[in-house]
């Protein structure tokens, strides 16, 4: 299956699986709905994910591009700049962690750590069947609490747009296109593993 965007392809400095090179996170998206198929995969793999004490503290809300209303309920929640370009994805999601653990009540200091965790094994099942996603940070926290009827104990935390990526050339807004365009980099081994004592890289 051919890349969308050759040039988002990760340079690395060290063999990885090919999906994990080729994963970015698109502006450009292909205007269609993802299969239902395809988005139950990917909820299944997020399903699967590792997390303490096996909590599970993830809910996902889904909107679909062919719900309108659900579609406009959903791009409410995001914040402005970001509606712009997610409108043309196949499918929005939010993302809950549950702040404590069922088990006894106590804070889970890790939700949104496992959080994460299902969101990766969302994001690669996806790109599997040919799809890219893209994670944002940029929700407003109160209206999608409203929206949903988020209860007390459960905070959205991100929101993911899922579809079909497209090459910056096939986007209208240029301005959202240029987002797409350029070589990805990353901090270099040396920064970020380390061994022994802060600031002490690990060899390796």
């Amino acid at each position: 299956m051919q890349h969308p965007n050759p040039d988002r392809i990760a340079q690395t400095d060290n063999p990885i699986h090919p999906l994990l090179a080729e994963r970015y996170s698109p502006y450009v998206y292909e205007p269609k709905a993802v299969e239902p198929d395809k988005l139950r995969s990917c909820f299944e793999a997020a399903r699967w994910a590792a997390s303490s004490f096996n909590e599970q503290p993830w809910t996902f809300f889904v909107a679909t591009r062919d719900d309108e209303a659900a579609w406009s309920q959903m791009l409410e929640c995001l914040m402005e700049a970001n509606q712009a370009w997610a409108k043309d994805a196949g499918a929005l999601v939010l993302t809950v962690a549950a702040r404590n653990f069922t088990r006894n009540g106590k804070p889970n200091r890790v939700a949104e750590h496992d959080v994460a965790l299902a969101v990766a094994n969302l994001t690669f099942q996806a790109m599997h069947t040919g799809l890219q996603v893209h994670q944002m940070a940029g929700i407003n926290q109160a209206v999608a609490r409203q929206t949903f009827d988020i209860p007390d104990g459960h905070d959205p935390v991100t929101a993911l747009t899922i579809g079909y990526a497209a090459h910056p050339d096939a986007g209208a807004d240029q301005d959202i296109a240029k987002r797409d365009r350029g070589q990805r980099q990353r901090k270099p081994l040396s920064e970020i593993v380390m061994a022994g004592k802060w600031g002490t890289s690990a060899e390796l």
